[in-house]
């Protein structure tokens, strides 16, 4: 699924602008722990999670992520949004908690990352 389809589907804020080209999203990562988001999730997945400041950021422009959903009705502030634009991160928001939009996420068909699971 493209990622301005899910922008509709799932009724998110665009905080900062889409990519030109449709992006397609297949997977995505769930996580408050930008080391966690390090270390697990793959490039052009969809993060979602409670933080906004500039690492959100950095870690999305590192990995290469194809955007970055706040939860909560939670919006970064005016220098990580800029910085956001400076790195062409995607940043949406959403009022969902992210238990209900990750759910949401995979009834759209978006998984997350199984070859990152451990076996417990």
């Amino acid at each position: 699924m493209t990622l301005a389809e899910l922008v509709r589907r799932l009724d998110l804020t665009i905080l900062t602008s889409l990519p030109e080209g449709d992006v397609e999203v297949t997977r995505g990562y769930v996580s408050d722990l930008l080391s966690d988001v390090l270390g697990k999730a793959s490039e052009g997945a969809i993060w979602v999670t409670l933080q906004s400041h500039p690492n959100v950021i950095a870690v999305a422009s590192l990995l290469n992520l194809s955007a970055v959903i706040i939860v909560g009705g939670i919006i970064p502030d005016d220098a990580t949004l800029e910085r956001a634009r400076e790195a062409s991160v995607p940043v949406l928001s959403t009022q969902l908690p992210a238990f209900e939009i990750v759910g949401r996420l995979y009834q759209l068909g978006i998984r997350g990352n199984v070859d990152s699971c451990v076996d417990g």
